[in-house]
């Protein structure tokens, strides 16, 4: 993601990041003997349904089941705003069940059913409680028919303010990190519980309804389209996405892969369309340092909407705010958010604690874009920000941020200098190395820092401890 709440997006110029951090008062890194803190992963079983395990977001996600696929039907009517949808979920106890949680926010519940029979529910706040009919052993694979409508709520939070599904004149999007599939289906809501998805999105003829993956076709039926999409690599829940709307939607082929992009009708042609349209391009010069790219399909989606002033990495077609070319032509964001589909989508985080494994190498990837047009250079990037003292990013370790310092500028900058540092360590050849393995390795799974720092040691044959203390786990400026 980039360009969140407070941020001005400065045309061919690195996003930079202006919300604000709290001074950290007591030091981050607290291993026991001198060594990194133990991973916050959640314990095999769960007492909390309702809970995935995540420290800074114990409310997230459930436990108790896997999701492999979510079977979407959604209608939406831009004159009512209304929502209908049938989420039909499948998923395998990974204990015995008798009750289990999906996440749901607004939206009105009017029938489930588990393995074809009448479930009862019950709700609590964004909790979905629903009792089986019969228990469901440990290992079993069972599938949840949720009926459910209304007209979707966003989430107000302070670090983005309005997430999830915003209703426009003409349509709806949904946009938001970390949560927002809440608003629009039920969901394990969580990046570890990573799923397969179909989505078919029906709206008034004559809109587009853009989602995640492949287009598989559209059917007109009394004054409707349905649009349908197929997600076939598991994608974390909050990158699942629908825009809809009046759009000018551009459709290719890269590479044997569809290529789809979309910018909203309300954008004068221009920067905007030559921007995305170089995905492909960014696509190719990101895959020299990281390896293949991971997903079956490329693309981007620009919307016009006052209430959105940053992007979001969204599974092969990240949506950007237009703010971003308020200023003239601007490829760096559109490398930012591409290189978030092997850091952050085929890679994901186990926890947010470790936000930095998205941001860090996104923000990186951007300089190495900007390096490649021309525009800086990565030392630039560096020596820019470590010469200022009075940075915030000295005043959070962006390897355990917290929670309110999340989307600090720590976690995007000095989480890019941190691989600067490494790549100054380990030399050019050991550093690339080091990113293809890590993607290769770990594509379509989730991760922690420690798992990374493993990584890094194994490849470099180097002891790396003091490197990724000084830059991941103290909040003062490292030595060079």
């Amino acid at each position: 993601m980039t360009k969140r709440a407070g941020i001005a997006a400065a045309a061919g110029a690195a996003v930079l990041l202006a919300a604000g951090c709290t001074a950290t008062k007591e030091p981050l890194f607290t291993g026991p003997d001198g060594g990194f803190p133990e991973p916050s992963a959640a314990p095999a079983a769960v007492a909390d349904l309702g809970s995935a395990g995540d420290p800074y977001y114990p409310g997230y996600g459930n436990s108790g089941y896997d999701v492999s696929s979510y079977d979407l039907k959604v209608k939406y009517d831009p004159a009512t705003d209304r929502l209908t949808g049938v989420a039909t979920v499948t998923a395998t106890a990974t204990e015995a069940l008798t009750r289990y949680h999906l996440d749901l926010h607004g939206l009105t519940v009017d029938e489930v059913t588990v393995d074809g029979k009448a479930a009862t529910t019950a709700r609590k706040q964004d909790e979905l409680i629903i009792s089986v009919p019969a228990a469901i052993p440990a290992g079993q694979k069972f599938v949840t028919v949720v009926a459910y409508g209304g007209v979707p709520t966003p989430i107000t939070g302070p670090e983005l303010g309005a997430t999830g599904v915003l209703s426009t004149s003409d349509g709806a999007f949904v946009i938001g990190e970390p949560e927002s599939a809440t608003t629009w289906y039920p969901v394990n809501d969580h990046p570890r519980d990573k799923a397969t998805y179909t989505i078919a999105l029906t709206v008034p003829k004559g809109l587009s309804a853009l989602s995640n993956g492949i287009l598989r076709g559209k059917k007109d039926d009394a004054g409707w389209t349905t649009w349908n999409w197929q997600v076939n690599s598991p994608m974390a829940s909050y990158l699942s996405m629908f825009v809809i709307g009046r759009y000018r939607v551009v459709q290719g082929e890269h590479k044997g892969k569809p290529v789809l992009t979309a910018v909203s009708s309300s954008i004068p042609r221009g920067d905007v369309d030559t921007a995305v349209a170089q995905t492909p391009e960014i696509i190719d010069f990101l895959e020299q340092s990281f390896g293949p790219y991971p997903f079956d399909a490329y693309g981007g989606i620009v919307i016009h909407d006052d209430r959105v002033g940053y992007a979001l990495e969204t599974q092969t077609r990240p949506v950007y705010s237009d703010a971003f070319w308020s200023r003239g032509q601007n490829t760096v964001v559109v490398a930012h958010e591409l290189a978030h589909q092997w850091f952050g989508d085929s890679v994901s985080v186990d926890t947010w604690r470790n936000i930095w494994l998205n941001e860090g190498f996104a923000t990186y990837a951007q300089w190495m874009w900007g390096e490649h047009i021309g525009q800086t250079t990565i030392q630039d990037e560096f020596d820019r920000r470590y010469e200022d003292e009075g940075n915030q990013i000295w005043r959070v370790a962006p390897g355990e941020p917290g929670k309110d310092n999340l989307f600090s500028g720590s976690v995007y900058q000095r989480g890019g200098m941190t691989l600067h540092a490494l790549r100054e360590q380990v030399g050019d050849e050991k550093f690339f190395t080091i990113l293809k393995t890590w993607t290769a390795e770990k594509k379509d799974g989730n991760v922690t820092t420690e798992q990374f720092i493993a990584l890094a040691e194994r490849v470099s044959g180097q002891d790396l401890h003091a490197l990724f203390d000084a830059w991941l786990f103290q909040t003062e400026r490292p030595e060079k």
